[in-house]
């Protein structure tokens, strides 16, 4: 299975040919892996992947310290991530933190499926809410055109659950599937998938399909240390003022030394009485 979150970016059309095609054009990734779950520590297989960026005052601390992980794999990744999502997998998928996902993993051709929140509406009626037809336009309908009619009898004196009325629309998870990726944009990481997708423009999209997902391998970036210890217990300076070389240690480190020595020394003078 490969996943991958992006943002839909407008509706276009493509020429395949002789046909035109419609399409949604999507901007992908790239993605970072930010954990993976497994079945024996957290009772099922799933990883989670970041998209986006926003300012790290805005971060929480408890997302700061869950995405600090991500600079110890790799010193170049961000972790100003501003979208986490969860996808499950599979035992033969093999994910490590810090791997990046991109449109390459996707394939010309490629059947998705893909979610996303739809528009919000606000308050609407019936008619446009559940497509209700209306009252009939004949002489004495006044003011009923758009009116849902009843909603129920007078006997159970109440209202069932589930009758269709009006209310607040939109704003709901919607997934769409079976939609096909025409073409792709490996270089700007942009997809057009057939169709139409759930969405406000600039909103996030899930997509996932079948398949072998492939990640990006980046470099890991190795920090040179000059030699020098790390170890606060016992620091060497290195000064070339007059070719001299001067050791600053701690006081604990001093008094050690100055134990070990007169040891050194007692055992010397019985050695010598004895």
């Amino acid at each position: 299975m490969k996943f991958i979150l992006g943002a839909k970016i407008e509706m276009t059309q493509i020429w395949k040919g002789n046909d035109v095609v419609a399409v949604t054009k999507v901007q992908v990734g790239p993605c970072v892996v930010t954990q993976v779950k497994d079945n024996n520590k957290d009772g099922y297989n799933a990883a989670q992947i970041g998209y986006g960026e926003k300012k790290e005052k805005n971060i929480a601390k408890p997302q700061k310290g869950h995405l600090a992980k991500l600079k110890t794999q790799n010193s170049k990744l961000k972790t100003n991530l501003r979208y986490l999502k969860e996808f499950r997998i599979t035992d033969d998928v093999n994910l490590n933190i810090g791997d990046v996902i991109d449109a390459s993993a996707f394939e010309q051709g490629d059947i998705v499926k893909v979610s996303g929140t739809s528009k919000g509406r606000g308050f609407q009626g019936v008619v446009k809410r559940h497509g209700f037809h209306g009252q009939n336009k004949s002489h004495g309908t006044k003011d009923q055109l758009r009116m849902p009619g009843s909603i129920g009898a007078t006997g159970p004196a109440h209202v069932f659950k589930g009758v269709r009325m009006p209310g607040r629309m939109g704003g709901d998870k919607v997934s769409v599937n079976n939609l096909e990726i025409v073409e792709i944009d490996k270089e700007n990481n942009i997809l057009y998938i057939k169709g139409a997708v759930p969405g406000a423009r600039n909103g996030l999209i899930f997509i996932s399909g079948d398949g072998e997902l492939k990640t990006v391998v980046e470099e890991k970036v190795v920090e040179a240390v000059d030699n020098k210890t790390t170890d606060n217990s016992q620091k060497t300076i290195e000064r070339s003022e007059e070719g001299e070389k001067v050791d600053e240690k701690p006081a604990a480190a001093k008094a050690v030394e100055g134990k070990k020595i007169e040891k050194e020394g007692e055992e010397k003078k019985l050695s010598k009485s004895a």
